[in-house]
């Protein structure tokens, strides 16, 4: 059991770490802070699995520190609350996201954009205010400051809206900040995986035409039929993209492995814009020509900031929008990962944590 700084973190807890760079998981106590008078202290019920908590749990990122408590798409039942909490009270349902601090006194904290704060805290593996290591979801409680909890409506199935805090958020931002959030726009979403598959469902409910386009001419049945989508484009069919040459007003790209930009640049209307959301491993390829022709855009989005994401919940919420899940317990996370690397699941994994995660002490 981590012994480091019982003294201000007295709260057991117990988990699922990461020791090594090998990325296993296994059984691990260690302790949480008690409850300030601003925090909100959750039993988690669900936490989803991301590709980012791999990366870290790997060490891909090259800046993983261990033991390492990943998660950071969390969902569960308030147990306490500090003295001068304002919007939760226990027994609600609640959820933590990518984030669980920022500065909260420069710029984009003022603007609601903590999450582009320079000393933004993430959920796992980052430096609490207090210099403590900060743990994820894959545990039994969590203690986080209110201003980064997001409250989760009562007609939403939680083990369906935990990914939404990750990528839920991920997908709307973009849609909203660039304008892509018009009824009758059209928009490419490249990648039908877990981001992909919510984009899609985000701007559908907004009443957007949508083209799912990808390497997969299996996954058009799930973009059409299951999904909704008014078309599926195949990027390597040099045909199908020529015939959709400048019909896109945005185009939102979930997939991390694409590079070269310039066949998606063409699919763009003049003015229409380009949206990362993943960082593909090496430099992207973007000639400034094709930008410059017809004003077109290539921008990026990470995540959204706290008001936004509770928007983006209660957006969900009237639409009825959910993540398409495999509900997991504890003990196949390991097995869970080596099929994510595979990209074998329909669409994101949810670990069953309330019922499932089963303490050793």
């Amino acid at each position: 059991m981590v012994k480091s700084s019982e003294h201000n973190h007295p709260v057991k807890a117990f988990g699922w770490a990461a020791r090594d760079s090998s990325g296993h998981l296994s059984p691990f106590n260690f302790f949480r802070r008690s409850v300030g008078e601003k925090d909100v202290a959750l039993k988690v019920l669900y936490c989803g699995l991301c590709h980012y908590d791999l990366h870290q749990t790997k060490n891909e990122l090259g800046n993983s520190e261990y033991p390492m408590v990943p998660g950071h798409e969390i969902v569960g039942e308030v147990t306490e609350v500090g003295s001068r909490v304002t919007r939760f009270k226990v027994g609600d349902k609640a959820g933590v996201g990518c984030m669980v601090g920022s500065c909260q006194s420069c710029e984009n904290c003022a603007r609601d954009l903590e999450n582009y704060c320079r000393k933004m805290i993430r959920t796992f593996n980052s430096k609490d205010h207090d210099g403590t290591t900060t743990y994820g979801g894959f545990s039994d409680v969590m203690v986080v400051d209110e201003h980064f909890v997001v409250a989760i409506p009562d007609n939403l199935p939680l083990a369906g809206v935990a990914p939404l805090l990750c990528i839920g958020i991920t997908a709307y931002s973009p849609l909203k900040y660039y304008g892509l959030d018009k009824p009758g726009l059209h928009l490419g979403v490249v990648g039908l995986g877990g981001l992909g598959h919510i984009a899609v469902k985000f701007a559908k409910a907004m009443g957007l035409k949508v083209t799912v386009i990808s390497t997969s001419p299996g996954k058009r049945e799930d973009a059409l039929e299951h999904l909704s989508a008014n078309s599926f484009l195949v990027s390597r069919d040099p045909e199908q993209t020529q015939s959709a040459a400048g019909s896109m007003d945005g185009i939102i790209n979930t997939a991390v492995g694409i590079r070269d930009l310039v066949p998606l640049i063409d699919l763009l209307k003049s003015d229409g814009k380009l949206v990362m959301v993943t960082a593909p491993d090496k430099p992207l390829d973007i000639p400034a020509a094709l930008l410059l022709l017809e004003r077109k855009m290539v921008g990026g989005s990470l995540i959204g900031g706290m008001k936004e994401t509770q928007e983006m919940i209660d957006f969900a919420s009237k639409h009825n929008i959910t993540s398409d899940v495999e509900v997991i317990p504890m003990d196949y996370v390991n097995v869970a990962n080596e099929r994510l690397v595979k990209g074998d699941v329909r669409y994101r994994f949810v670990i069953d944590i309330g019922n499932t995660l089963k303490s050793t002490c």
